[in-house]
């Protein structure tokens, strides 16, 4: 699968002047909430990601997403694989699981993310699941942004990643962008003004 075509296709591979959730400035950004509008092509990609899962042998009880973000790309997975989908969500500035969703002792969750770059806030939904008994038993996104390793390609991991590495991490595709500090940035000092078209805007 051409998982960068169809981000192309989409028009969900951006090129210009961004803000990433970091605070880094890059000239590409991948916004895939265009991707998964179309949910024909939700469902493609989801069903890739499920293949590569099961193929692997990994049994999953429930898919939990981020909010906002890996929201859609997590119950997408979730009904591939044919298991519950649930989320958690920030609230006073941690992750909390609510809106009547339980969890069980023992239950075994994968963490399912639209894009994972370092790893944060899927990390931040595995600690409220594993807090609340329940095993995180893999990590899985529909693109990764190339600081961590995802099973099948033999790269290292980046010191940014913040996944462990006892814990298999599925994705697509890898996409490898070149990303600078503001201080750093040229096309800053270019005199071009950086946009944040992410969901975390305020």
């Amino acid at each position: 699968m051409d998982v960068e075509r169809i981000y192309k296709e989409a028009e969900a591979l951006l090129e210009g002047h961004f803000i990433l959730s970091s605070g880094n400035h890059s000239n590409r950004y991948l916004q895939s909430a265009k991707v998964l509008e179309d949910p024909k092509r939700a469902a493609l990609l989801a069903n890739a990601l499920a293949e590569m899962i099961q193929e692997s042998g990994l049994h999953v009880d429930t898919v939990c997403a981020p909010a906002l973000g890996g929201i859609l790309a997590g119950y997408e997975l979730a009904r591939s694989l044919d298991v519950r989908s649930i989320f958690v969500e920030r609230k006073d500035g941690g992750m909390e699981l609510r809106r009547g969703f339980e969890i069980q002792k023992g239950e075994k969750v994968l963490i399912c993310e639209d894009i994972i770059t370092t790893g944060g806030s899927a990390m931040e939904a595995a600690k409220i699941i594993e807090e609340l008994g329940a095993k995180v038993v893999a990590f899985a996104s529909l693109a990764n942004r190339g600081f961590c390793r995802r099973e099948g390609i033999d790269i290292t991991p980046k010191s940014e990643c913040k996944l462990p590495s006892n814990i298999p991490f599925y994705a697509l595709d890898d996409f490898t962008f070149e990303m600078f500090t503001p201080e750093e940035c040229p096309l800053c000092k270019e005199g071009s003004t950086a946009i944040k078209p992410g969901s975390r805007n305020a």
